[in-house]
């Protein structure tokens, strides 16, 4: 709401009677603050002034400022703390947790999707929908960002995590925060709760099958740059590979003639190498075996299934780490006592299925022929030979790969009737991004007409035409917000230069 700059209408000190009533919503509204709190919250002689503002949508917003910081903002007859106020009160609100790389996201105007969040061993907050509640990042409890609940937390729980978590009112770092003092979050140690079901002795996790749906959830992957285009070369990826029957199916045939137990042991070594493939980096090492399962494994399992290791050969997550130990891809110790870490990981392990790189390929291939005394000095090409294959990643989803090379996003400048300029882009799709939304974005944002039509020449794939030269719009809108490669856009050029007419 509060995203982009917003205009003030009026300032004025707030009268006596107007000051009591405030003090008398906040009691209602947060039944929570005790009176000494509430006293404190709405002080009954200091300096409280009443802004009257209009927010870039339109939006009409009272908010109340004290000290200098504004501490509530009424909408629409409801009343809201900020972000300032719940850093004096961190339990004011339900609190659930994202990832340090989704506020940015969030300053920006988005909403929190479930992907997004950090389920805590001991569960979500309970919550219902439309219930007001504040949201922190991982290691600090100190709220960042306010939001209105899309759904209740049974609803997010059976959704798999999918979809809009929160509609996003205000968050740290918006207009709203610049109009105050600026100070940043303090640091607050999040709550040490135990897990509720959970136990855990020398590292194994043993949980039921409902706190392994609640646990279960995508997350950020805090290394990889959003919407990062990887180029990589192979046939497989290590989720496409689960389709072949002959490395174990993540989703079995039900006439499948393998037992229970035997499709669980297979799925538990799939998600185990889909969690070190696409989640754990290096630098997460040491890493808790229960982390390994909790925050990655369980992410990693499919939609419509579920990982439950008292169901598999091992019955526990430690015996199955020790079998993972024999094999060498992992090395586990007991850091401190009664708790085992992950300390040492073969990235390079052979795994079947898995997507190379051509840095890997070459290596893999130069040491084969070195050691079978298969050199040609006239022929030393091979990969061109390879399939070539793309990965699109984006936050809080699992790499897309696709086999072929990938076409660049394409922009071009064509001239229309009367003379006119119009501004077309192709291959949108290919980016994971939907032409029919990035029009409706550029429509509003050039204050020009835009239209969806099928590219020609082709099937499936649409382009957005956009009146006028809009290039420079469409550039900052691929660059900086879907942080697309530079590398992967053609057409930038053709931007118009400043002080000309477009």
């Amino acid at each position: 709401m509060f995203a982009k700059a917003f205009r003030v209408k009026s300032n004025t000190a707030i009268k006596g009677s107007d000051r009591r009533k405030l003090r008398a919503d906040v009691t209602a509204v947060f039944p929570t603050l005790g009176t000494d709190q509430v006293s404190e919250l709405v002080p009954g002689k200091e300096e409280l002034n009443i802004v009257k503002l209009y927010a870039h949508r339109g939006d009409a917003v009272t908010v109340y400022v004290s000290g200098g910081n504004p501490i509530l903002f009424e909408l629409e007859k409801n009343l809201y703390p900020t972000v300032y106020t719940l850093w004096s009160y961190p339990d004011l609100l339900p609190t659930f947790t994202t990832w340090p790389l989704v506020l940015e996201k969030l300053v920006g105007g988005a909403d929190l999707m479930l992907p997004g969040l950090v389920v805590p061993p001991a569960g979500l907050p309970q919550v219902q929908k439309g219930d007001l509640c504040a949201i922190a990042l991982v290691g600090n409890r100190a709220p960042v960002a306010i939001g209105v609940a899309a759904m209740s937390t049974a609803e997010m729980l059976t959704s798999g995590l999918k979809g809009r978590g929160f509609s996003v009112l205000h968050t740290y770092q918006d207009h709203l925060w610049r109009s105050g003092d600026k100070s940043s979050p303090p640091s607050i140690a999040p709550l040490a709760l135990d897990p509720p079901d959970l136990s855990e002795e020398k590292g194994s996790v043993q949980a039921d099958t409902t706190l392994q749906g609640d646990m279960r959830r995508l997350t950020l992957e805090g290394e990889e740059e959003e919407g990062e285009v990887q180029q990589r070369c192979g046939e497989k990826s290590l989720l496409e590979a689960t389709e072949d029957p002959s490395v174990g199916s993540l989703n079995p045939d039900p006439t499948d003639s393998k037992t229970l137990q035997e499709q669980m042991d297979e799925l538990l070594q799939r998600c185990f190498l889909c969690a070190l493939k696409y989640r754990v980096k290096k630098a997460d090492l040491p890493l808790l075996t229960s982390t390994l399962l909790g925050s990655h494994m369980f992410s990693c399992c499919p939609e419509g299934r579920q990982l439950d290791i008292k169901k598999s050969s091992y019955k526990k997550l430690s015996k199955f780490l020790q079998h993972m130990q024999q094999e060498q891809i992992i090395q586990v110790q007991e850091l401190s006592k009664g708790v085992e870490s992950i300390v040492a990981v073969d990235w390079k392990h052979p795994r079947k299925g898995s997507i190379l790189e051509g840095s890997e390929v070459r290596t893999i291939v130069i040491n084969y022929a070195k050691k079978n005394d298969l050199v040609d000095a006239d022929n030393k090409k091979c990969l061109e030979k390879l399939q070539p294959a793309y990965q699109v990643t984006f936050p809080g989803q699992e790499p897309i790969v696709k086999k072929g090379k990938i076409c660049p996003i394409d922009i071009t400048l064509a001239q229309r009737a009367s003379n006119k300029k119009v501004t077309v882009v192709r291959n949108l799709e290919a980016y994971g991004l939907d032409p029919c939304s990035v029009a409706t974005i550029l429509q509003q944002r050039c204050q020009a007409s835009t239209t969806v039509t099928p590219a020609p020449g082709t099937k499936d794939i649409l382009q957005v035409q956009i009146q006028g030269n809009q290039i420079h719009h469409l550039g900052r809108l691929l660059l900086e917000e879907y942080r697309l490669p530079r590398k992967h856009i053609q057409g930038l050029e053709k931007a118009p230069k400043p002080g000309k007419k477009k």
